[in-house]
Order: C-alpha cells, then sequence, then structure tokens
C-alpha cells in the first residue's frame, strides 16, 4: 500500500514537474510529452475514429493541447487531458458517422464477472484475462484484429482503451460519452465477440 502510494506522490510530482517546464517554454519538456502520450493518443484516435484517421486526430489534438497548456487547471491527470482533448477531436472529426453508443441491458455472459468485467474464471491456458495476450503468433494476431473490426465501433472503442491503452472503466466512459454501466457492457460485449472468435480460430486450428 506504501509503495503504492510512494508511486501514485513520484507521478503527480513528476507530472507537475512536465507541466511547470512545458509553461516556461522547455522544448525538451514537449519532447518528454510526445515521447509519454503519443502511443495513447493514438490509440484513443483509433479507436473512435478508425486507423486511417489517426495521424489528422493526433495532430488536431497536439494543437489543442499546446494551445490550452496555460488553461490546464490540475484538475485531472495530464495524462487524462490529453487523452481527452485527443477523444473529443476524434469523435468531432469522425465520430457521428462511426460511432454508434448504445445500452445493452442483456444478459451477461457467464465468463465474467458481473460487476468489472473480467474473466471468471480465466480460460484454460490463458496468460492473462484478455484475448490479446494470446498474441504470440502472427494468425492469432491477425484474427483477434478481424474480430475487432467485426465490432461495433463503441465496443472495439471500449476493449482497445482498456486493454491496449490501460484505461479504467471510469475512464472509458468519460472518453466515450458513455454511463459507467454503458461502458461496462460495451466491454463484456467486446471481450465475448473476441472470445468467441479466438474460440474458433483454436477449434480450426486443432482441427
Amino acid at each position: 500500500m506504501l509503495a503504492l502510494q510512494q508511486d501514485e506522490h513520484q507521478h503527480v510530482m513528476g507530472e507537475a514537474q512536465l507541466l511547470d517546464r512545458l509553461l516556461q517554454g522547455e522544448q525538451s519538456a514537449y519532447c518528454d510529452l510526445v515521447n509519454a502520450h503519443q502511443g495513447a493518443m493514438r490509440a484513443v484516435a483509433s479507436a473512435i475514429a478508425g486507423h486511417r484517421h489517426v495521424d489528422d486526430v493526433v495532430q488536431d489534438a497536439w494543437l489543442a493541447v499546446v494551445r490550452g497548456l496555460s488553461g490546464f487547471q490540475g484538475r485531472s491527470s495530464l495524462k487524462t487531458w490529453v487523452l481527452t482533448i485527443t477523444a473529443n477531436k476524434a469523435k468531432g472529426r469522425y465520430g457521428q458517422t462511426r460511432r454508434e453508443m448504445f445500452v445493452d441491458d442483456g444478459l451477461l455472459d457467464e465468463r465474467f464477472g458481473a460487476v468489472d468485467g473480467q474473466w471468471a474464471p480465466p480460460p484454460g491456458g490463458w496468460h492473462e484475462d484478455t484475448p490479446e495476450a494470446l498474441a504470440s503468433e502472427e494468425e492469432l494476431r491477425v484474427c483477434i484484429e478481424h474480430a475487432l473490426q467485426a465490432l461495433s465501433a463503441s465496443q472495439s472503442a471500449a476493449l482497445v482503451l482498456r486493454e491496449r491503452v490501460g484505461l479504467e472503466l471510469e475512464e472509458i466512459a468519460e472518453l466515450l460519452g458513455v454511463s459507467l454501466s454503458n461502458a461496462r457492457v460495451l466491454l463484456h460485449r467486446a471481450r465475448i465477440r473476441v472470445f468467441a472468435a479466438v474460440d474458433q480460430y483454436q477449434a480450426s486450428a486443432g482441427s
């Protein structure tokens, strides 16, 4: 517990120092900001707007970040602020034609916990609680990518933001502009469908 508190304190202090350097116009600070968040920004942009729009969305987001730094009030972490700007740019430019947010009140698959959406229990032979942990072989990677593309935009976004960016459900809900319960269901449904695709892949590979 103490170690976690120390890590969190160091992270907060690190962000505060980075912000101070940014506000002073230190060029290397901008490089550090890009190195810290560029990957997550691209993942968010891809999850919401689609891969072909990533570069445009991220470019727009960086312009907004630079212009808005002086007004950053620290109500969220710097990372959350940057990713929120990225999500807004993605939704603003391409979201209306691509994203279809919905609430699904159907029964959840029994392989998932009803609260946090984690595997309960994890499938046999899996190292982690996500299909992406299986992606050590190119064919399986392709299978999973195809499964992601077959999902609704909202389900794909929820899964990518959770598993690739590592965001918590609360952050995902905020970025996607949906309720926490909706974000949880989107993640459930995405995992169920990707899991089914992996099941089919494994069955065909073993036959």
